[in-house]
C-alpha cells in the first residue's frame, strides 16, 4: 500500500486519540461524514489543502499524517522482525509505525537490546572457548576443589588419625578454601562485564563509531596542520581496542584535513554541488580522501547529510557512519548489490550509482564508491584492498533508473532478486 494511502489510517488514529467524532471533524473541514469515512479507510487519496485542514482540526503537524514513520525506525522494526522469526507481519511495519509510533520505538529499542545481549553472549562464548587466561582460572578452581575433597575424604575415612595430623588436614582445608574463594571471585570478576560494557555490549568498531557519533563525526580538534592525534585519543576516554581503532581513524582524519583544509574544502563542495568527481579534479586529491572528507563535514554548517561505509576485501564492514534513510547491518550479510561491494571487483575505478530501497517509501540514495589498495603492492603477496562508499540520501536530481538494493536478504521483499542468499522471512517477499 503506498505511503500516501496510509494517511487515512493515521487520520483515524489521531481523531480517536483526541476523542473526536467523525461527523464533527468532517463539519469542521467542510466535507461529508461519508467522505471522511472513505478517507479514514484509505479508499480515497488525500493531500494539499484538505490534508492541511484535517491536520489543523486534529491539532497535528500535516507531515505526521502524510509522511508516516521515520525511515530509520522502519529499518529497526524490520531488523526486529528478522530476529524474532517468521510470524511477524513485516509488510505492515509502515502502518504500525505510523499509527503507534511509541510502541514501534519500544520494539526497536528492545530489538537493539536483544542484539546487544546476543553479542555479549557470543563474546563470552568465545572467551570460554579460546581464552587461555580463563582456562587457567578454571583449572585453578578445579584443582583447589580436588585438594579440598582429597583432604576431607581422609578425615572421614576409616583410619584413625592423631590430633596432630587432624590439625594439619584441617589447616590444609582452611587454606584451600581461602584459595578457592579468591580464585572464584577472580573468575566471576573476569566473566562479569562492567555495567557500562553490559549496557552497550558492542564490538570495538561500534564503540568507536558510537563515540564519533557524539561529535557528528566531525573532529574539530584534528583540523589544522598541528593536530595532536595522541592527545586527542587520550582525551576521548576510550581504552583498549576502541582507543586503538580511534587512533588509526584519527591519524587518517588528520592527514585528510591537512591535505584538504576545511574552509577551502567547504567552498569547493558548495561550488561543485557536492560532486566528488568535480572536487577531485579541482583539488587533485585521491577519490577515497574526497569521500572521507565529505562525510565528516561539520553538520552545523548546512551541508546535506551524507553517510559513509568502509569494508575490507572480504566485504566485512570496518566503519559505518549512518544517516536517516541509510543503514547497513553489521551482524549477518548485507545486500551485495550496494556499490560498496561492487567496487571490490573493480579496484581503482570510481563508481557512481543511484539506488532505491524496497518498501512503501522506496527511498533513494546516490552512492559514490571506490576500492583501492591500502598498502604498496609486493610480488607474491595478495594486495590489501579496502572499499569506501559515500551515500547521499534522497538526491534532488535523479540520475536515471535506480539500482534496486536491500538491507539484508532475510528482510528484503524482492522475491525476484538473483543475488538472494536466503529466503525472506514469511510475509516479506512480494
Amino acid at each position: 500500500m503506498p505511503a500516501q494511502q496510509l494517511a487515512g489510517s493515521r487520520i483515524r488514529e489521531k481523531r480517536l486519540d483526541r476523542g473526536l467524532r467523525q461527523a464533527a471533524v468532517a463539519e469542521t473541514v467542510g466535507i461529508s461524514s461519508s467522505y471522511l469515512n472513505l478517507i479514514e479507510h484509505n479508499r480515497r487519496r488525500i493531500g494539499g489543502k484538505l490534508l492541511a485542514d484535517i491536520a489543523r482540526a486534529l491539532d497535528v503537524d500535516p507531515a505526521l499524517l502524510s509522511e508516516g514513520a521515520d525511515a530509520a525506525l522502519l529499518d529497526e522494526m524490520r531488523h526486529a522482525a528478522a530476529l524474532l522469526g517468521p510470524d511477524v507481519e513485516v509488510a505492515k511495519a509502515e502502518e504500525c509505525a505510523g499509527r503507534y509510533p511509541g510502541w514501534s520505538a519500544l520494539i526497536a529499542a528492545q530489538s537493539r537490546r536483544i542484539t546487544a545481549l546476543q553479542a555479549q553472549v557470543q563474546a563470552l562464548n568465545d572467551r570460554m572457548a579460546h581464552d587461555p587466561a580463563l582456562a587457567g582460572a578454571l583449572h585453578e578452581v578445579i584443582s583447589t576443589v580436588s585438594a579440598i575433597r582429597s583432604s576431607s575424604s581422609i578425615l572421614v575415612g576409616p583410619e584413625q588419625l592423631d590430633e596432630d595430623w587432624q590439625r594439619r588436614f584441617h589447616q590444609n582445608i582452611h587454606n584451600d578454601s581461602l584459595r578457592l574463594a579468591e580464585s572464584s571471585e577472580a573468575l566471576i570478576s573476569y566473566l562479569q562485564a562492567p555495567d557500562a560494557q553490559a549496557e552497550q555490549a558492542m564490538s570495538a568498531f561500534e564503540q568507536m563509531e558510537s563515540w564519533l557519533a557524539q561529535t557528528g563525526f566531525h573532529l574539530s580538534a584534528l583540523e589544522g596542520a598541528r593536530a595532536d592525534v595522541g592527545a586527542f585519543v587520550k582525551a576521548s576516554g576510550l581504552s583498549g581496542a576502541p582507543a586503538a581503532l580511534l587512533k588509526v581513524h584519527a591519524a587518517q582524519y588528520a592527514k585528510d584535513a591537512a591535505a584538504l583544509p576545511l574552509v577551502a574544502f567547504e567552498k569547493a563542495c558548495r561550488a561543485h554541488n557536492y560532486d566528488p568527481g568535480a572536487i577531485a579534479r579541482e583539488t587533485s586529491e585521491p577519490m577515497p580522501r574526497i569521500l572521507r572528507r565529505m562525510a565528516c563535514l561539520p553538520p552545523q554548517n548546512d551541508h546535506p547529510p551524507m553517510a559513509l561505509a568502509v569494508c575490507d576485501a572480504a566485504g566485512v564492514l570496518t566503519f559505518v557512519k549512518p544517516v536517516p534513510g541509510f543503514s547497513m547491518p553489521r551482524a549477518g550479510g548485507a545486500c551485495p548489490l550496494w556499490p560498496l561491494f561492487l567496487a571490490l571487483s573493480r579496484p581503482g575505478q570510481p563508481i557512481r550509482l543511484e539506488v532505491v530501497l524496497p518498501g512503501v517509501n522506496a527511498s533513494r540514495a546516490l552512492c559514490y564508491a571506490m576500492a583501492t589498495a591500502c598498502a604498496p603492492a609486493h610480488f607474491d603477496v595478495p594486495p590489501a584492498v579496502q572499499s569506501i562508499m559515500l551515500v547521499v540520501p534522497d538526491p534532488e536530481v535523479s540520475s536515471g533508473t535506480p539500482q534496486p538494493v536491500g538491507v539484508a536478504c532475510r528482510i528484503c521483499p524482492r522475491s525476484d532478486c538473483t543475488s538472494r542468499r536466503e529466503p525472506a522471512i514469511s510475509g516479506v517477499a512480494v
